[in-house]
């Protein structure tokens, strides 16, 4: 975003990130009765699971109401089998457990940590099992997060950053479903009701569009029992409908949004790729040197060091169930803003046209696959990973093969 207070100015133009990957134990793969997918990784080295379960019920599933998505998964926790918020929570807390959940445009999620014992671990498998299977969406609860989303809404209204991003995905998506903020509108808040949040859970949290990672201290056979006593109660349902094909830029554009702010927003970008593209691995170091590295990058080299344009300035891709976007970014005076930005294109056209150094190339892959490890260092790390590579349908493999990809990038 650019020019005069906020002055938001976004650009669609291409080039690399990805999400970072960790190295794996062995994963299994199974299809339970009621057609949730399962990826477990057995690890001995600690008295303790994780479990990850992810929904195909993400902001692009709102249907044209935003917000629906993330108000439906925090009020999951709010009541469930007759039992309240804060007595959900004092159960997973009378065995140590740990308890979360969330949203993005993709997907959402429910996770639980646990103790791996089983007088520790079945209590509180059971109350994850209500939170998910006997939700009672209390009306008051529903009123309380209703509002208080509606304050924060208002509240981002005068967040610069938020006001540009928001800006870069309408102009990126259009019509698509990514390109609505997933917190919400003013409209789609005011619009929402409790039938809706009821009807919403009922289509999505089901069975079949359910992916389940479990990574612990726990057999094949105790992991497949946790999942079928998990499940027992949820219906089988539908796996939800393909989400529309986004649609290719047809010209570049530049939006500019008055603010009362001192410092200009700026964002950059265009549609990048999607997980499971074959291209994601070269994109993901080419990106490194550019803008990925931080203050080893030429972006970092360029307009923070040199010319000290701004703190912070990045590149990244982010790739989605369908095309996410390539994004460069930074914060300037508002004085300053249109050389900024025209230090990043430069940077840009240069590095297409040019790629990176040997050198660069060499450090970057050396600086990927060196902090490889720092991936997998925890089960809670790991899980998350599993629940990735079973969610966009990606190889087993994946993160065994992840160093070697990287370095066959040339």
């Amino acid at each position: 975003m650019v020019v005069n207070y906020l002055k938001a100015s976004l650009l669609l133009v291409g080039m690399v990130f990805g999400s970072q990957v960790l190295a794996a134990h062995q994963i299994q793969h199974w299809l339970t009765e009621h057609g949730a997918r399962v990826y477990f990784s057995e690890d001995n080295s600690l008295p303790m699971v994780d479990l990850r379960i992810v929904f195909d019920a993400g902001s692009a599933r709102d249907n044209g109401k935003p917000g629906m998505a993330l108000l439906t998964n925090g009020m999951l926790s709010e009541g469930a089998a007759g039992k309240n918020a804060r007595q959900l929570a004092e159960q997973f807390e009378a065995v140590g457990a740990q308890f979360s959940n969330g949203s993005l445009k993709d997907m959402a999620w429910l996770n639980l940590r646990s103790l791996s014992e089983a007088r520790y671990l079945k209590p509180a498998l059971d109350n994850l099992k209500d939170i998910l299977s006997r939700p009672t969406f209390p009306k008051a609860a529903y009123q309380r997060e209703l509002a208080r989303m509606k304050v924060a809404l208002k509240a981002s209204q005068q967040s610069p950053s938020t006001i540009a991003d928001e800006a870069f995905y309408k102009a990126l998506y259009g019509d698509h479903p990514y390109a609505l903020p997933s917190s919400g509108t003013e409209a789609s808040l005011k619009a929402m009701t409790l039938m809706d949040i009821k009807q919403f859970y009922r289509q999505y949290y089901v069975a079949q569009n359910a992916v389940v990672s479990i990574v612990g201290n726990v057999s094949r056979e105790q992991a497949a029992a946790m999942v079928n006593e998990i499940f027992a109660e949820l219906p089988s349902g539908q796996k939800a409908d393909a989400l529309p094909e986004v649609q290719p830029l047809t010209e570049a554009k530049t939006i500019r949004i008055d603010f009362p702010s001192k410092q200009s927003h700026v964002r950059v970008g265009q549609l990048g790729t999607r997980r499971g593209d074959h291209d994601y691995f070269t994109l993901y170091v080419a990106n490194h040197p550019f803008g990925g590295s931080g203050f080893a990058s030429r972006l970092v080299e360029e307009v923070r060091e040199k010319r000290g344009l701004a703190y912070s300035v990045y590149s990244y891709f982010l790739p989605m169930r369908l095309a996410g976007p390539f994004q460069m970014g930074l914060q300037t005076r508002n004085d300053q803003t249109q050389q900024a930005l025209d230090i990043i294109r430069e940077e840009l056209r240069r590095y297409v046209d040019q790629g990176p150094t040997p050198q660069e190339l060499e450090d970057s892959v050396k600086n990927i696959t060196g902090g490889f490890p720092l991936r997998v260092d925890s089960n809670r790390k790991r899980v998350e990973y599993l629940s990735m590579i079973g969610f966009y349908n990606l190889p087993l493999d994946y993160l065994d093969s992840f160093i070697g990809n990287i370095e066959a990038v040339d």
